[in-house]
């Protein structure tokens, strides 16, 4: 429950800060070009606000756990107060006057915006006058336009007010990735000092790698991270591959549906390096304290198996739960041997020895004007990689892997680590200003769309288009949002 909770709350505060920057991106832009904005919230507010908040008469006012102010519309009735219904049958609205309105209504008050937090963590909105959006404020856009609506404005304008969230999204990435390279550097293992190889996935290994061998070049061209080589294979499609196995070099050509098959296997990892099974300390009262292992012992055998690697033993010993097993280890040259329990959780007690006590990293430090070139150019490339992870969705494969927000949760450690969550939260950055800018209507990039059609042709879409052109983008992203969280929940019972 606790990890849940750390998860929970990591997700929560990244896409608050991110959905959050977003509007302010196209506030921002709404207020240079003279635009008003009828409301910003942060999580969306049906019915309730956790806090709403309002400039009025130069003094704000502020209303905790209140209902949202009504529209000011209500429904038009007849001389014997029947609902007045039009030639379709759908009742007639009427705007409410201002006269009828009592000073201390919020809704008298109309040159300021109304701030507020919605009570459903799941983004939040920024509501700009004369603007055709998720509201569906049909009834304000049957009036003349005004000159401080959005639909008043030039093209130039109103286009800078769509694209100013995705805008502010792209450039909070660069920032974040600036700052962490300033603050925590960079740090990495070089394939080369991974001296005891890497351990592959499974569909890995049954197409042409073997575990402990040591990358050394995809398609003829040297590769020093881990991160690089996965890309070049798994998102460039590269096929050759050329390792060090057994002392020798060695080259095999990948199948061109190698990232399908790795996709389809589900695996979490496709390579990782091997890490040898080194005690750091025991648990007391464990197995191990109790069959007398200690501190820089070092595990070789386990149940008659030759193996030393984490990942190895670890396999090993869940398969031999509750079981007594013998275990070989060497401690100071000498080489040992003992037996003990493993636990029903497949564990035996010990904690290891870190990955950085195994090996020789690499370290890279930035001075402040070096960590923003570096920045703009680790954003750039991280959207760029994600741009050419995109083509996978449309397989059978991928689209089996599309996740809600169970799965973006997932991406966050089960321990609070500021350089994780500020690393994540840059990544979710740049999907969110690329997911934001395709051309889907109710989308910023559906918005764009019909904006340069209009520049272009010098004809404006109709009201009436851009409301079902709404319509149909509000039920795709619904559709799609089911379908994601539906796929996490799946997975969770599968």
């Amino acid at each position: 429950m606790e990890t849940f909770l750390i998860k929970a709350a990591q997700l929560i505060l990244s896409l608050s800060i991110l959905v959050f920057l977003h509007e302010l991106g196209h506030f921002a832009f709404a207020r240079i070009f003279k635009t008003r904005v009828d409301k910003f919230y942060l999580f969306f507010n049906p019915y309730i606000s956790l806090l709403r908040c309002k400039k009025i008469n130069g003094k704000w006012q502020f209303k905790f756990f209140a209902r949202n102010v009504p529209d000011m519309y209500r429904k038009k009735l007849d001389a014997f107060g029947n609902v007045v219904k039009d030639e379709k049958g759908k009742d007639v609205m009427e705007e409410i006057s201002m006269a009828d309105l009592s000073q201390d209504d919020w809704r008298k008050h109309t040159d300021d915006t109304e701030w507020g937090i919605g009570w459903l963590p799941l983004g939040g909105y920024c509501k700009i006058a004369g603007m055709i959006d998720e509201s569906m404020d049909t009834e304000a856009m049957k009036k003349p336009a005004q000159p401080w609506e959005f639909r008043s404005k030039p093209a130039w304008q109103r286009l800078f007010i769509m694209v100013g969230g995705v805008l502010v999204n792209f450039i909070t990435a660069l920032a974040i990735y600036s700052m962490i390279l300033l603050v925590w550097g960079e740090e990495y293992l070089p394939l080369q000092n991974a001296k005891f190889g890497m351990q592959f996935s499974e569909v890995a290994v049954k197409n042409g790698f073997r575990n402990g061998d040591i990358l050394l070049a995809i398609n003829n061209k040297p590769v020093e991270e881990s991160s690089e080589a996965i890309k070049k294979i798994l998102v460039d499609g590269s096929q050759s591959v050329t390792v060090l196995r057994d002392g020798k070099k060695t080259t095999f050509i990948l199948p061109s549906n190698f990232t399908r098959q790795i996709i389809a296997s589900n695996s979490k990892q496709f390579m990782t390096p091997r890490v040898p099974f080194v005690v750091e300390k025991t648990v007391n009262g464990s197995a191990a304290a109790k069959a007398g292992m200690q501190k820089g012992d070092s595990v070789v055998s386990v149940n008659g198996k030759a193996m030393f690697a984490i990942q190895d033993i670890s396999v090993q010993l869940d398969s031999c739960k509750g079981k007594t097993v013998p275990i070989e280890f060497v401690r100071s040259g000498k080489h040992l041997s003992t037996s003990l329990v493993v636990s029903e959780s497949g564990k035996i007690g010990v904690a290891l020895k870190t990955f950085a006590g195994n090996f020789v990293t690499k370290r890279i430090s930035y001075g402040f004007f070096e960590s923003i070139p570096a920045g703009i150019n680790k954003g750039v490339e991280t959207l760029t990689s994600y741009v050419k992870q995109l083509k996978f969705i449309f397989t059978k494969e991928g689209a089996k892997q599309i996740g809600g927000f169970g799965t973006i949760g997932s991406l966050f450690p089960d321990v609070w680590d500021w350089q994780n969550f500020w690393a994540l939260t840059a990544f979710l950055s740049i999907i969110l200003a690329f997911m934001n800018i395709l051309p889907i209507p109710a989308l910023d990039g559906g918005h764009t769309l019909f904006l340069l059609y209009e520049m272009v042709t010098g004809r404006k879409p109709s009201d009436k288009f851009l409301e079902y052109a709404q319509m149909v983008g509000i039920f795709l992203l619904f559709a799609l949002l089911i379908y994601a969280n539906g796929n996490d929940i799946f997975r969770l019972f599968k």
